[in-house]
């Protein structure tokens, strides 16, 4: 953590041109984060769409496992190394950021390798279609986490536009990846396309910071940041835990064509979840920020943000329902008969899920890491019920809905406890950020 006098301070400006500039700012930084995953979404999107129409249902399932296991290696790394940078070094001096980024993507990078190896040991035992995808995700995984580190770097400095070239050199060196993989064959190919290009911009991550990942700072940044840390590292991998536990649980009830079905109807609601990713990459260091300038607005800035969420999410997923079934088959391919049926519940479960992310983001903000991960272990719990029951009941339709209910249910637990540590924050409004 910073001292107070370690935090750069400027002149004081009128009140109300203080309040604008405060405000413009905010704006532009959350431009910024929607126009980063904006192109982070439209690469996922057109790897998704190309290599739906490329393989089939089955290799796209097999696919869409690799992609399920990332996300859940993904959220280790933010736990330990980017969701403590975020709320402790956003908005402090050059000097502590940069100290704190080269930890900090070490960090990333010594989660990749540690938990690369497993995968490709896996991949290389099991064989199949299964095992090469697995093995080549191990070996790419280093550079994914890294990259993603970067952007998260990027933004906690407030550099926003930085992140959002990154990402757009990974979706330029994607093209050519895709392409050759696509005249190679298979999804090992793919996934290698796909890892191949993010370790091209992870590169280009270290020219724009001037920053080298240290990995020999990792076991310090973890220890420091072990309050916050450990906390978070559960409750990221406890949701991407069970959307793994979910994926796997419907392809063995179901099959894999129905883990194909869902990311199918993910890629379709695609540029919604882009402003929904976008926001979050920056919304729990706008979060911090209103809390240091004005701890009143917190729980006004996350009802906005959480409503305006929700309220977009239902709007997307009802002009999807107007989709001619032409226009469905024209981006998903054969993929579109089985996801098209899953449109109303999984609109219904993104908007729950964009509602909890106002709470969650203010919980974050008050480094209230006991009661985010309370919230998140109950939602972890009801996804992955809810997922699984509903489909030993009624099949991919009926996992989906239970999807949907346990978002909404959560959500609800997001914004109680959310008002109670806002209660308590104002009875002791001089806490660190550190207390939970």
């Amino acid at each position: 953590m910073t001292t107070e006098e370690e935090r750069t301070t400027a002149p004081k400006a009128p009140a109300g041109r203080a309040g604008g500039t405060a405000k413009r700012a905010m704006v532009g930084r959350l431009s910024w984060g929607l126009a980063d995953q904006a192109a982070s979404s439209i690469s996922n999107f057109a790897v998704g769409i190309y290599v739906a129409r490329s393989l089939g249902p089955t290799a796209f399932g097999v696919f869409s496992l690799a992609w399920v296991t990332y996300g859940v290696v993904l959220n280790v790394s933010r736990g330990l190394a980017t969701d403590p940078l975020v709320v402790r070094f956003s908005g402090v001096p050059e000097a502590s950021w940069r100290g704190a980024v080269a930890r900090s993507t070490g960090t990333a990078l010594v989660v990749g390798t540690a938990l690369g190896a497993p995968c490709l040991l896996a991949g290389l035992t099991l064989g199949g279609r299964v095992g090469p995808a697995f093995a080549v995700l191990g070996v790419v995984l280093p550079a994914l986490l890294l990259q993603d580190a970067w952007r998260y770097s990027f933004f906690a400095a407030g550099a926003g536009r930085k992140a959002f070239v990154n990402d757009v050199v990974w979706g330029v060196a994607l093209v050519p990846a895709m392409v050759v993989a696509a005249r190679v064959g298979g999804v090992a190919a793919f996934v290698l396309a796909w890892g191949g290009s993010a370790a091209v911009a992870a590169a280009y991550g270290c020219l724009q910071s001037g920053i080298r990942p240290r990995t020999g700072g990792a076991r310090g940044w973890v220890r420091e940041q072990r309050d916050l840390g450990y906390r978070y590292l559960v409750e990221n991998v406890g949701l991407s835990g069970a959307y793994q536990l979910r994926a796997y649980g419907l392809g063995v009830i179901v099959g894999v064509g129905s883990v194909g079905a869902v990311r199918g109807a993910e890629l379709l609601l695609g540029p919604f979840l882009a402003v929904l990713m976008g926001l979050s990459l920056v919304t729990v260091a706008e979060a911090a920020r209103v809390l240091r300038r004005a701890p009143q607005q917190l729980g006004r800035f996350c009802v906005l943000l959480g409503g305006g969420q929700a309220g977009a999410a239902v709007l997307w997923g009802a002009a999807l329902l107007l989709m001619p079934d032409r226009l469905g088959e024209l981006v998903l391919g054969d993929v579109w008969t089985s996801a098209s049926q899953l449109i109303v519940p999984a609109t219904l479960g993104v908007a729950g899920a964009s509602l909890g992310t106002g709470a969650a983001a203010g919980l974050r903000a008050l480094g209230a890491a006991r009661r985010s991960l309370r919230c998140q272990m109950f939602a972890s719990v009801c996804y992955a019920g809810g997922g699984l029951g509903g489909a030993a009941l009624a099949g991919t339709v009926g996992s989906s809905w239970g999807v949907a209910a346990a978002t909404l249910t959560s959500s609800a637990v997001w914004w109680l406890q959310l008002r109670s540590a806002l209660r308590e924050h104002r009875q002791d409004p001089i806490r660190e950020v550190r207390t939970s």
